[in-house]
Formats: structure tokens, C-alpha cells, sequence
């Protein structure tokens, strides 16, 4: 106490000599002194701000909420039954699986660490300790195996069953279990971001029950989000759902604190509710309307989406599709270029390979990315050095009847033998405007060639069951959901060629076949890539389809979101596979302290 007693009469004194030098200053120094002490204390604040900026960094903080608007209302809010886009998107918030996406790799989440055996076939995983799921229960191994045991039994009718087939699952204790393959399947890892259910909750409900639970709309799981409220309109419809960060989530606290889904059963009602304000994110939109709806506030997010859209050559059903020189020639001639910039308003790209860009195998050559402008000339030629040529016209009374016969006889023909080949077919397609608007693009870029061309609009439930399964097409204009380990086995193996395979194209090559079935049972990356590549090869040299174009999925958000990093995703749903690494708030923190 003494000791502070004497340090403040030295303040004092000081304070008062101080008091007596600016007394007896003359006006002039005293104005030099102010002067030099205001220097003093700018540069001051300038070093100090400059010291800051270099030693500080912003840093994401928890606060702020984001309200999407979806098409559809959710039903199975259930990873072993989901179907609509609604219950993925739920899904994707509320559950966790062993793995999870990030763009194209995947990373732990309920998984601590996994081993793949010398065999290739058994996979073992640890889980990570203390899991508990939103309802604070514990979660282990059981519940893992309970997943895949009711997606498996066929009397739940999982869409997911076919992915769990010939898969024999061990629990090894609480912690631990495998998983072992008949035979080496190289992209097996992705069923591991399969989001898996509470058995606590589940158990007593018969697979036959499933569907008709209620614990498929008040769900419980370890993802990042877990349901606080679910608001339904006078007829019992649900509206909307309000999510709030799951505590037990297993790789960090989300920054969001609150998440808004809202549900409209149109796009109409959707951009309303975004004009409005009543939404302030949406999706599933095309394009163009996206451009016309964006706001000064919002961005465009785009992602890659590992589809490929293309015109499948059907030659059991259009035998001039049998000749060689006729799919180069529409192949050559299709701008593929004017396809992306006119109808996809530039989101996306043009391919002209089965795999699409950012997938494992992709290649990206000259040789591949070749004529994607189209040229009509080499296709011309193409086809005049293998015969085909405009039928002669007869003589006729008038010129007005010469006329119309020039106009309808303007479609290549070549003689087979004994058999008269014309090169008219027919494109079939589903309901879809960006799908409607390529065909009719195509169909004035082939008839340019010399072709005759038949556009077939369908709904897709009746394109899907009377025209894709009987395989009753010429050609079909169609896109493929490939996954982030592009296993093109399924569309173009030739044992997949009849329903329920999904080679629409009717492809055969033992070539192809073989470098199909290696790519799917070799592990090394580098290794499979090159069966990949000399696959490609032969599609190329075949030409058993016209690749068009891989989308981007386009989605609006607020201008204040950040850390929305994902640039590849399979489907939609997997936008929210980072969630909680989004963030509106931010603070500002010394790097040291980082």
C-alpha cells in the first residue's frame, strides 16, 4: 500500500511540472509541440494499424441463419428410403454416415479411421469415441449394421438395396465393425456416406412399417442440424422445417444457428416466395430463370455435376445407326458449344466423353474435346465417301409440284445391297424444357446435314417404363448420374444392355468390357485412370452416342454467405454436404491465436 502511495505522488508531480513547462511555453513552441505530438499520435495509429492487419486474419463465428426454398414436400426424411429431392436435402442436413462428401474425396465423419485388407475385399472401421446422436443416446457399431440390415431386407423396397448386395457385414464390438466384398469393387468406399438410423428409435418398427412411420418426418440423427419445429398449413401439408446445430455432430460446431427449409409445390410459387423476400436461396431452377430472379444481394454458386447428357444411338432399333460413318457424321456435325452458351446460359461445359469433367478418368485431350463447334463440312464429306447422297429428282409437270418434291426429298439415302438405308430417325426425350430446347437445336443442326429428324416428347414417368425400359427408341436424348468414382460399368458394360442395365446405347465392345471390368476392381488411382483412358478410346473410335454437355447445378444465395466451397457434387443434396462449414459472421483474430 505504501509502495502504490509513493508511485501516484510521482504521477502527481510529474502531472504538475508538465503543467508548469506548458505555462511559461511561448505561444509558438507551444504550437510546435501540439503539432508534433498529433504527428506522433497518427503515425502511431498507423503503425498499429498496419501491424494488425499483417498479424490478424478473419475468422468464421457462430450467428445468422439461411432460408432455402424447395420444389416437393418430404416424406422419408430416411437415408434407407429417401426418393425426392426434399428428402435428400433433409436427409444430407440431419444425418451423418461413416464418410462424407467433399467435392470429389471423401472424409471421416462418424468413421475415426478405416483399413482395407491385402484381399481388397474387407473393410474395417473404427468409430470415432463418445458418438451420441442428437437425441444424446449413445451410437455404435449396431447401429451401423441395423442400417444396412433394413436396407438390405427386401420387404422395406430401399432404392439403396441394390448398392448393399453380396455385402457381409461383422460387428467386432462396439467400435468396430467390417464390411467384406464378394470380389474387389474399387468404389464400394462411397456407400460410406450412406447417413445411418438410430436402432433405439427404429427397432420396434417392422420393415413393412417403415414407410408409414412417423419417425420419417420427426427424424433423429448425428448430422450437423438436428429438427426443432415443423410447421404445416390448415390440411396437414408440411410447409417448412427449422433447423438448429446438432451439439453432438462428430466434426465441429456449425457456424449457422438456425437453417429454414421451406417446401412449394411449384416453381412458380418457389420464385414468387423469392421475390418476395420470403426466401433468400433457392435451386433447382433453370438456368435462364435464375439469371432473370438474382438480386443485387445474391450470388450464383455453380458446382459441377457429375452427369452426362447425350444422344444415345439405339442400332437394334434404327439399323442405319449400324453404319459406322452415320454416328461420326452426327457426332462431327453437332455444336455441342452452342448447345452450353444458347440453352445452358453458359452453366456448363461441352464433353465428348462418357466421363464427365472432374471425375477420376476424365480426359482432357485434344483428341477427346475435339469439334465441339461442329463441322458440318467434315461431316458432309464423312458421308459422301460412303455413298450417301440426295436422291435424283423425276421430272415433273409443273414447277411448283418440283418444288415441293425437292423440299421433302432433302434427306441422304445410300444403297446396302439390296436394302435402300435413308437417314431419317427419330430423338426421344422427356418433358423437360432444356431438354426440349436440345433437341430442337439438334434436330435443325442434323437436318442441315441431310438428315430427317422426328423430335418424341414424354413425361418422364411414361419416357422411363414405355420407352427407356423396352428400349423402344431410335435415339434417346438422355443424362447419366454417374458418382464421384465414375464407375461406368453400369451404362455401357455389354451385360448391362438390357433393363434393368442402364446401357441405353445397346453398347457391345470386348474391349471395352474388359478395361470396364479391370477399372472397377483396381485400386490404384493412377492404374484405373488408364483403363478409363483406353475405355474412352474405344467409345471414341465407336461413337455409339453424341456426348453433349455436363451441367453445372446452379444455386442462389445471399451475398453474406461464405465459406461455400464445394465445387463438385453427384446430386443436389450434396450442396449441403459442408454445411457446417458456411458462415454469415466473422471476427477478427491474430493469426497466433488462430
Amino acid at each position: 500500500m505504501i509502495y502504490l502511495k509513493k508511485i501516484q505522488a510521482k504521477i502527481i508531480l510529474l502531472e504538475l511540472r508538465l503543467r508548469y513547462v506548458l505555462l511559461h511555453l511561448s505561444p509558438r513552441l507551444k504550437k510546435v509541440l501540439l503539432f508534433s505530438l498529433a504527428i506522433f499520435i497518427m503515425s502511431t495509429a498507423l503503425i498499429i494499424n498496419e501491424i494488425d492487419k499483417n498479424l490478424s486474419t478473419k475468422i468464421p463465428e457462430k450467428g445468422g441463419a439461411l432460408t432455402e426454398g424447395i420444389i416437393g414436400t418430404p416424406r422419408f426424411v430416411n437415408p434407407v428410403l429417401t426418393i425426392s429431392d426434399a428428402d435428400r436435402d433433409l436427409t444430407m442436413l440431419v444425418y451423418s454416415g461413416l464418410l462424407r462428401s467433399n467435392n470429389n474425396q471423401l472424409v471421416l465423419d462418424l468413421a475415426e479411421s478405416y483399413e482395407i485388407d491385402e484381399d481388397e475385399l474387407c473393410y474395417t472401421f473404427t468409430l470415432k469415441p463418445n458418438l451420441r446422436w442428437s437425441d444424446n443416446m449413445p451410437l455404435t457399431s449396431d447401429d451401423v449394421i441395423f442400417t444396412i440390415e433394413q436396407i438390405k431386407n427386401p420387404t422395406t423396397k430401399s432404392p439403396r438395396r441394390a448398392s448393399w448386395e453380396g455385402v457381409e457385414i461383422e460387428k467386432i464390438d462396439e467400435k468396430n465393425l467390417s464390411f467384406c466384398l464378394q470380389k474387389p469393387y474399387a468404389p464400394f468406399l462411397e456407400n460410406m456416406t450412406l447417413g445411418i438410423l438410430p436402432k433405439h428409435i427404429w427397432k420396434d418398427v417392422l420393415p413393412e412399417q417403415m414407410p408409414l412411420s412417423i419417425f420419417n418426418i420427426e427424424a433423429t440423427g448425428s448430422g450437423p442440424y438436428k429438427i426443432e419445429n415443423i410447421s404445416r398449413n390448415s390440411s396437414g401439408i408440411i410447409t417448412s422445417y427449422t433447423l438448429k446445430p446438432n451439439k453432438n455432430f462428430p466434426i465441429q460446431d456449425p457456424y449457422l444457428q438456425k437453417i429454414i427449409l421451406k417446401f412449394y409445390p411449384s416453381e412458380k410459387e418457389l420464385v414468387s416466395a423469392y421475390k418476395s423476400g420470403e426466401i433468400d436461396s433457392l435451386s433447382a431452377l433453370a438456368p435462364q430463370k435464375i439469371l432473370e430472379i438474382k438480386k443485387d444481394n445474391s450470388f450464383i454458386k455453380t458446382y459441377f455435376l457429375s452427369r452426362v447428357f447425350a444422344i444415345f444411338f439405339n442400332q437394334d432399333n434404327a439399323k442405319l445407326f449400324a453404319e459406322s460413318e452415320v454416328r461420326h457424321a452426327l457426332d462431327v456435325s453437332t455444336n455441342k458449344q452452342k448447345i452450353v452458351n444458347e440453352i445452358l446460359k453458359n452453366f456448363g461445359t461441352p464433353i465428348s466423353s462418357p466421363i464427365p469433367p472432374g471425375s477420376i478418368g476424365f480426359k482432357e485431350t485434344s483428341t477427346i474435346q475435339e469439334n465441339i463447334n461442329g463441322d458440318l463440312g467434315k461431316a458432309k464429306d464423312i458421308l459422301e465417301r460412303n455413298g450417301w447422297k440426295f436422291p435424283k429428282t423425276k421430272p415433273a409437270e409443273s414447277e411448283d409440284i418440283q418444288a415441293g418434291k425437292d423440299e421433302e426429298q432433302k434427306v441422304l439415302e445410300r444403297k446396302k445391297g439390296k436394302e435402300l438405308l435413308r437417314l431419317e430417325f427419330s430423338i426421344s426425350t422427356s418433358n423437360i424444357p432444356d431438354l426440349v430446347q436440345t433437341a430442337e437445336l439438334i434436330k435443325q443442326n442434323w437436318e442441315e446435314l441431310g438428315a430427317k429428324v422426328n423430335l418424341k416428347i414424354y413425361e418422364i414417368g411414361d419416357l422411363e417404363q414405355n420407352v427407356i425400359r423396352p428400349r423402344e427408341y431410335d435415339a434417346l436424348l438422355f443424362g447419366e448420374i454417374m458418382g464421384k468414382d465414375p464407375d461406368a460399368f453400369a451404362f455401357w458394360h455389354s451385360s448391362q444392355r438390357n433393363d434393368p442395365g442402364l446401357n441405353i446405347a445397346q453398347y457391345t465392345n470386348i474391349s471395352a468390357d474388359k478395361f470396364l471390368e479391370e477399372a472397377r476392381t483396381t485400386f490404384d488411382i493412377k492404374k484405373r485412370e488408364d483403363k478409363y483412358f483406353k475405355f474412352q478410346e474405344e467409345i471414341k473410335t465407336d461413337a455409339p452416342a453424341v456426348f453433349l454437355y455436363s451441367p453445372y447445378f446452379v444455386h442462389l444465395l445471399p451475398i453474406s454467405m461464405k465459406g461455400v466451397d464445394e465445387e463438385s457434387i453427384t446430386v443436389s443434396s450434396e450442396r449441403f454436404s459442408q454445411i457446417y462449414k458456411w458462415h454469415i459472421k466473422t471476427k477478427k483474430v491474430w493469426k497466433i491465436f488462430q
